[in-house]
């Protein structure tokens, strides 16, 4: 009995469900990246004398539109478009104190970490395609939804953003950035003999 009474209220919200699939579009998709800032700060902690640290942050941020169309006993919610912003907002630059800042070690460590920054950016700018193509496909992938009050348009759009977040090909863009990041950082530190440091002692 308890099943039968489940499926009764179920059914009504269902129908009209599905009744806003035919509102479906194509959503507008307009990514871009972030401008970044960087800043060098003097480790209180000992670093490698020959190197310092790069902490880079990547950001990833989507602001969507709706749109309501009235329908039987409610509203139906439909993604209209995606403003978002992929990349890196800030590297920040650790070199050893013991270097004192516009020294030659000091301006050759920060040439090094320098090439590591560029590493970074240029694998977002490689993979920017396939960023944006993931991200239409997420944001593609997000169907109407039926509300009976207007009061839940909120919830129903931040649920929206978080279902496209979650899809699949956005997991994998993250992890295959993160996977070019090391393989390009690893590729500068093996390739860099510390030739220009080298020749401040």
């Amino acid at each position: 009995m308890l099943k039968k009474t489940l499926v009764l209220l179920l059914f009504p919200f269902s129908l009209y469900a599905n009744d806003c699939l035919k509102y479906k579009q194509i959503p507008q998709i307009n990514v871009s990246k972030p401008k970044y800032e960087t800043s060098v700060i003097q480790s209180q902690k000992s670093l490698d004398k020959y190197h310092g640290n790069v902490l880079a942050t990547l950001i990833e941020n989507y602001d969507i539109t709706v749109d309501i169309i009235a329908s039987d006993n409610g509203y139906c919610v439909l993604l209209k478009s995606v403003d978002g912003v992929i990349g890196y907002n800030n590297f920040s630059v650790q070199i050893d104190n013991s270097h004192l800042q516009g020294s030659c070690e000091y301006n050759a460590i920060l040439n090094h970490e320098d090439k590591h920054i560029g590493a970074y950016l240029s694998v977002v700018d490689d993979m920017w395609f396939d960023i944006k193509n993931s991200v239409f496909n997420a944001a593609n992938s997000v169907m109407p939804v039926f509300i009976d009050s207007r009061k839940e348009l909120d919830f129903i759009i931040e649920n929206m953003n978080l279902k496209m977040r979650s899809h699949p090909e956005l997991r994998l863009m993250k992890q295959k950035i993160k996977a070019a990041e090391e393989i390009r950082n690893k590729r500068i530190d093996q390739n860099e003999n510390n030739i220009e440091l080298k020749s401040c002692f």
